[in-house]
C-alpha cells in the first residue's frame, strides 16, 4: 500500500542517478532499485529521485519499483540539466535557455507520471553582468511563468528552491522566493534547512511568512549532514511547519556521511524523534 496520502508530515530520502553529481548531497547513489529497497527497509515513506534525464524515469520502471516497495516519490530533481549540460533558465544564449526550458518541461512530465513535483534548484543559474541581478531575476521569472503554464496544462507541479549565496545570487531566502513565484498556479517553494541556515536570520519566522507557499522541505542539518549530525535544533522548525499546516515531505538531501547507511539511519531516527 502506498504511503503517499497520510495527512501528516512524511519522511523521504534522496537517490542520485547522476554520475556527474558524485560527491553531492544525496544519500543513496547509482542504483535506483537498491536505493528504493533500502529506503523501504528503513521505514521511509518516499524517495526523492535525481535522474540524469527525463527518459530515465520510464526506462528504469521507476513507477513499478516504488509501487512494489510501498513507497511514493516525493519529488524529482532537474539538477542534471545544469550538472551534465550546463543549461540555465537565465542563459544569455536564447537557444541554451530554450534547451533548459525544454529539459525542465520534459522533467515535469516525467515527474507527473510518478505523481510528483519537479524541483528547480541549480538550473536557476546566476545573475548575468549585462542584465544585473534584477534583470536576471526578471528573465528567471519569465522562464518560471513558461514552466508553470506547462505544469498547469499537463497535470504537473513545480518546486522552486532558494539556494545559498555560494550557489546563486538570484534567490537566497524564502521571502525572495515568494516574490518570484507570486501569482504562479502550479509552483510552490522548497524550503531547504541547509540553505536557510546560511541565509535566514530566523528560520522559523521565514517558514511562517512563507506559509502555505511551502510545498516541500529538505530535512538537513546545519552542516548538510543528516539531521542530528550538526547544530540545528529541529523543534522550532517542525513547530513552524505545523503552524502553517504543512503536511508534505521532510526529505533528506544530505551528504552520505560517514556513509549512506548511517546517514539514512540517522535521518529516520531524527524524523521519528521529532515527529513521533
Amino acid at each position: 500500500m502506498s504511503k503517499e496520502n497520510q495527512g501528516a508530515m512524511r519522511s523521504a530520502i534522496t537517490i542520485s542517478l547522476v554520475p556527474e553529481a558524485r560527491g553531492g548531497p544525496f544519500v543513496f547513489w547509482d542504483d535506483l532499485g537498491a536505493g528504493i529497497e533500502r529506503a523501504a527497509r528503513l521505514g521511509f515513506d518516499a524517495v526523492e529521485i535525481f535522474p540524469p534525464n527525463p527518459e530515465f524515469i520510464d526506462h528504469s520502471k521507476a513507477a513499478d519499483l516504488v509501487a512494489q516497495a510501498g513507497l511514493a516519490v516525493a519529488a524529482v530533481g532537474t539538477g542534471a540539466g545544469w550538472v551534465v549540460h550546463r543549461w540555465s533558465l537565465v542563459a544569455d544564449s536564447p537557444s541554451e535557455r530554450q534547451h533548459a526550458i525544454d529539459f525542465v518541461k520534459h522533467m515535469i512530465d516525467a515527474a507527473a507520471t510518478l505523481r510528483a513535483p519537479a524541483i528547480i534548484g541549480s538550473m536557476q543559474g546566476r545573475s548575468l553582468p549585462e542584465l544585473g541581478r534584477d534583470g536576471t531575476r526578471g528573465r528567471l521569472r519569465d522562464s518560471l511563468e513558461i514552466l508553470d503554464t506547462h505544469a498547469s496544462q499537463h497535470g504537473g507541479q513545480l518546486l522552486y528552491e532558494p539556494l545559498n549565496r555560494y550557489e546563486t545570487d538570484l534567490c537566497n531566502t524564502l521571502d525572495i522566493g515568494l516574490r518570484l513565484i507570486d501569482g504562479l498556479i502550479s509552483t510552490r517553494l522548497l524550503a531547504d534547512w541547509f540553505h536557510m541556515n546560511i541565509e535566514e536570520a530566523d528560520l522559523s519566522a521565514a517558514i511562517r511568512r512563507a506559509g502555505t507557499a511551502i510545498g516541500h522541505v529538505h530535512f538537513a542539518d546545519s552542516n548538510r549532514s543528516a539531521v542530528g549530525m550538526g547544530h540545528q535544533n529541529p523543534e522550532p522548525l517542525i513547530q513552524a511547519l505545523r503552524d502553517v499546516g504543512y503536511s508534505g515531505y521532510l526529505s533528506a538531501e544530505v551528504f552520505p556521511l560517514p556513509d549512506s547507511e548511517t546517514a539514512a539511519q540517522t535521518t529516520i531516527a531524527s524524523f521519528r524523534r521529532w515527529l513521533p
